[in-house]
């Protein structure tokens, strides 16, 4: 009888947050992990630790997603942790999850506040998952990451959004060009998350918190564990046959 090769999983901006949930869900789910880091080493450490608790392999690597001239390079140094860590050359599963957020009307933002949301989270998602398709296998799956804001509109998060819209177009384009190897691509669209997300506001700001769960059908904000979860049932074998979907985990905010 063959032993079931165990999956893996890359997540990006996976030393907080969303991304954090993401990568300790799909652990105790039995998968291996490669998580990245922009820059808080320790962070990314601890969660690796906290993988291997699991009984789980796990390696940490910097990415700044927003640095588009760094993916071949990354891409070089996921090929050498696969063959380091797994003696494989392919991995299973891409979750772009990592992202910053911009708050500011579309009469106060700036070029650079644009371009930046354009760089991370429009640009970066692109070109990294092109980099990194040659190592993703035949079979693997892609998740993206946008947001509730892409259906309801809230001032001050045009620029974010846009870029967002744009990251569900581009997953039913990779959803159709990569059918032929099998891979399947979706788009988790998060609701509003009690993080540090965004300077914090939604998790700190006490009278934005209750705005939103009056607004939630569940009555509460969301968690990162609300977003974990999902990411890591979407990406089991009973979602194999869910594709080019735009999949909201809001709690059912502005129904």
């Amino acid at each position: 009888m063959t032993t079931p090769i165990t999956p893996i999983a890359l997540v990006t901006g996976a030393s907080r947050g969303l991304g954090r949930s993401t990568a300790l869900k799909l652990a105790a789910n039995g998968v291996d992990l490669i998580v990245t880091y922009h820059s808080n080493l320790a962070e990314a450490e601890a969660v690796v630790q906290l993988i291997q608790a699991h009984g789980r392999r796990a390696v940490a690597l910097q990415l700044d997603v927003g640095d588009s001239n760094t993916f071949a390079a990354f891409a070089r140094t996921v090929t050498t942790a696969l063959a380091d860590t797994w003696q494989r050359d392919r991995f299973d599963y891409l979750v772009n999850n990592a992202g910053s957020g911009a708050h500011a009307s579309i009469a106060d933002t700036s070029e650079e506040q644009f371009d930046r949301m354009f760089n991370v989270h429009l640009k970066g998602t692109f070109f990294l998952t092109q980099k990194l398709l040659p190592l993703l296998r035949d079979g693997g799956r892609i998740l993206n990451t946008s947001s509730g804001l892409t259906r309801f509109a809230l001032p001050g998060f045009a620029a974010y959004a846009v870029m967002k819209g744009g990251v569900e177009v581009l997953t039913r384009y990779l959803a159709q060009e990569l059918g032929a190897r099998g891979i399947s691509v979706n788009t988790i669209a998060p609701g509003a998350i009690s993080t540090d997300f965004g300077g914090g506001a939604v998790r700190d700001n006490a009278e934005m918190n209750a705005s939103i769960a009056r607004q939630t059908a569940l009555g509460r904000v969301g968690m990162p564990d609300d977003i974990g979860g999902a990411v890591a049932a979407l990406l089991s074998d009973g979602n194999r046959w869910v594709n080019a979907q735009r999949i909201e985990v809001s709690g059912g905010i502005a129904i």
